[in-house]
């Protein structure tokens, strides 16, 4: 694995997005920057009827020189891959510390639209994923507050030290708040327990909010200088993390490597984080 930020680029106004968050990561890491443009390959007599495109090759090479200008002393780079588009950028993000892809808006219906491509990055790729929306052109909005923390979504029953590192080790580059969301619901054993002890709910909530600053007490040890609120809520965690995300910078969230087993899986609130959060997201796979 080489030691860069890559980023998914095709010239769209959603990878330039990418491309523009993508380098200002890349100074923060002190590493260079790949954009990464791929070339689907098309049928032999569809290919051999196609002229080749001259201006498409140089789009990742004028968007290279652009990013040099605005980013004094980034090292960017320009690679081309062919394939099918998800296996690519699942190659590029297994030599990379990092890939970064775009995503827009879906005007009239609200939340973005990742795309099966972008799903299938996400839910293959063995590095961590950030999906960067194109900022809106009424508000400007799409890259997250500038000022505000890093969300990070965190399930106490199956914690990840690696999902937890990532997002405190942003945090710490970008001088940032840390917020932790950890939404919890009863198990449904519960029901007729609560139903008979009203104050069996308020148990339940200390009980979550006791393991959850548990969990962290250590990680407040190794990074003392970080800012890091805990927030344990009765609720859906999905709906919590998208509502976090309205001043957040960057929200973090996993995603359970599956080795075995047929089609994309990114778990239920993943999926909705990745569809609904204004800020930029970042899915870190874990075992």
């Amino acid at each position: 694995m080489s030691h860069t930020v890559a980023v998914g680029f095709d010239g769209s106004r959603e990878s330039r997005a990418a491309a523009e968050w993508a380098a200002g990561e890349a100074q923060l890491r002190t590493l260079p920057l790949r954009l990464v443009q791929v070339w689907e390959p098309l049928p032999e007599p569809m290919a051999q009827a196609s002229l080749p495109d001259a201006g498409t090759g140089r789009i990742p090479h004028e968007a290279a020189e652009e990013l040099r200008l605005r980013h004094p002393g980034l090292d960017v780079r320009t690679e081309q891959l062919s394939g099918g588009p998800a296996e690519a950028l699942c190659r590029a993000a297994a030599e990379a510390d990092l890939l970064v892809l775009g995503s827009r808006g879906m005007s009239g219906l609200g939340g973005f639209l990742v795309g099966s491509v972008g799903l299938a990055v996400v839910a293959h790729a063995e590095r961590p994923v950030v999906l960067v929306r194109a900022p809106a052109p009424a508000d400007g909005h799409g890259t997250g507050d500038a000022h505000g923390p890093v969300v990070l979504g965190l399930d106490t029953g199956r914690p990840s030290e690696a999902l937890i590192e990532f997002a405190l080790t942003e945090a710490a580059r970008r001088g940032a708040a840390v917020r932790v969301v950890h939404g919890w619901s009863p198990k449904p054993s519960y029901a007729y327990a609560l139903a008979a002890d009203p104050g069996l709910h308020e148990t339940l909530a200390q009980y979550e909010s006791t393991a959850l600053t548990e969990m962290l007490h250590p990680w407040r040890e190794k990074f003392p200088d970080l800012e890091i609120t805990a927030d344990s809520r009765y609720g859906s965690p999905a709906a919590q993390l998208v509502e976090a995300s309205r001043d957040a910078r960057l929200v973090v969230v996993g995603r359970r490597i599956r080795r075995h087993g047929p089609g994309a899986h990114v778990g239920h609130v993943t999926h909705a984080v990745l569809h609904h959060c204004t800020a930029p997201v970042a899915v870190v796979p874990h075992d």
